[in-house]
């Protein structure tokens, strides 16, 4: 089940995403789900697992906060009352709350979904209670996709987001503070999306060329969308 207010399908999501200031920008660290299979999930809650930073760090995340002013610059979510902060540094499993994909598939195409409001999105939603990160992105890949993984996803970085709203969006959920967790991935497109009645209902599922998704995400969204499309692509050519 998607949150149909989260910050992948807002259409008026504002905020200064024009800037071009990135500053302060920690090490980048890199996670792994627990779990040995991709995509399989691991028990409810399974922690990421970061490794300790590697030499380098520091530079490639000031680096990458260069290449992608707009996705790095602070934002402001009005739909949700949240204050947004992208990182390549990863936040604890706890805090994570959403989960969407980059998904690439053949030839090098990016997987777009359309719902019944004529609105592009990337495939990706809401952690259910006690749902692990791997889980719920393999639930939501077949709900909105019918896509599945080929692969374990790398996870580009995530927002990390404070509201003043005076209570959870759900109850389990952290509160006032909880994180969007962006990645990416091989997939396969090998069905039909589920559409369960209390989600998007989409509409049409497209494998795309990367210009052409970054073309359909901005018709409804702020800038910082084309150059998270860009981030994955450009993180997917380098040795990993």
């Amino acid at each position: 089940m998607t949150d149909t207010t989260d910050a992948s399908h807002a259409t008026d999501a504002a905020g200064a995403a024009d800037a071009t200031d990135a500053t302060d920008v920690a090490a980048a660290t890199d996670v792994t789900a627990a779990t040995d299979t991709p995509g399989a999930g691991g028990a409810a809650g399974a922690p990421l697992i970061p490794r300790p930073p590697r030499p380098g760090d520091a530079s490639r995340a000031t680096e990458l906060a260069a290449l992608f002013p707009a996705l790095h610059a602070p934002q402001y979510w009005a739909w949700g009352r949240y204050d947004a902060q992208f990182s390549t540094v990863l936040p604890p499993d706890e805090l994570v709350t959403n989960i969407h994909l980059v998904g690439f598939t053949e030839g090098d195409r990016v997987v777009l979904c359309r719902d019944d409001r004529n609105h592009w999105f990337l495939p990706g939603g809401t952690r259910e209670h006690n749902e692990s990160v791997d889980s719920c992105l393999v639930r939501e890949l077949r709900e909105e996709a019918g896509a599945r993984l080929l692969g374990d996803p790398v996870w580009l970085g995530a927002h990390r987001c404070v509201t003043d709203d005076p209570v959870p969006y759900r109850p389990w959920q952290p509160h006032p503070e909880k994180a969007w967790l962006w990645g990416w991935a091989d997939v396969a497109v090998d069905s039909v999306p589920t559409n369960p009645d209390d989600g998007e209902q989409v509409v049409e599922v497209r494998a795309v060329e990367p210009d052409e998704a970054r073309r359909l995400l901005l018709d409804g969204h702020d800038a910082w969308w084309g150059e998270l499309i860009a981030l994955a692509v450009e993180l997917r050519s380098r040795p990993r």
